[in-house]
């Protein structure tokens, strides 16, 4: 899952400490050890600041994100992990990476980030999709246009969700809507 996932040594060390201790509590009962593998490289992941989404790990692990999801609440919960929040710019490297876009592409989506977070509006929202939005916004912004779809499969979110988050931080930073916007 690790491997899958292309996560690094460390990261992977806590997965596997992460699932022995979990092996020690009664969270496990009842549930897959795909849903445990998954939830506890999730743990990890979170721990480390890794940016993986949810919907990445449970989508590798072939298991369902809202049972993943309930593993890593209960085992974060048990066995007193803090994960913390995942921050969006985290995601911003990987995605710019994916889509082949330059470097002055992915300071100004952190540059996005950074101002529509200081106004609160990642509050709630998924930290994938409001980092893809952002990509997607600036590859616009900086001619490098990439689409919807292409942005929405590289951070596995839906075209609807990068198109509604695309909205409100143009709109939250005063960009007018039709900066070259391309829907496909």
């Amino acid at each position: 899952l690790c491997d899958e996932l292309e996560l690094d040594d460390g990261v992977e060390t806590v997965a596997q400490a992460i699932y022995q201790r979990s092996l020690q509590t009664d969270v496990i009962q009842n549930r897959t050890i795909a849903e445990v593998a998954a939830a506890a490289a999730y743990a990890s992941c979170r721990v480390d600041q890794t940016a993986v989404s949810l919907t990445e790990v449970a989508s590798v692990a072939a298991t369902g994100e809202r049972d993943v999801g309930r593993v890593h609440s209960e085992i974060s919960q048990k066995l007193g992990i803090n994960t913390g929040p995942t921050d969006p710019r985290d995601f911003v490297p990987r995605f710019c990476d994916e889509l082949d876009l330059g470097e002055k592409t992915e300071e100004k989506s952190i540059e996005i980030i950074e101002k529509t977070m200081d106004e609160g509006l990642h509050s709630g929202k998924s930290p994938s999709a409001f980092a893809a939005a952002s990509v997607y916004a600036t590859a616009l912004l900086c001619n490098e246009a990439r689409t919807q779809t292409e942005v929405a499969a590289v951070a596995m979110v839906s075209e609807s969700t990068i198109r509604i988050r695309y909205q409100e931080q143009i709109h939250a930073l005063g960009i007018p809507e039709n900066a070259q916007e391309d829907t496909d």
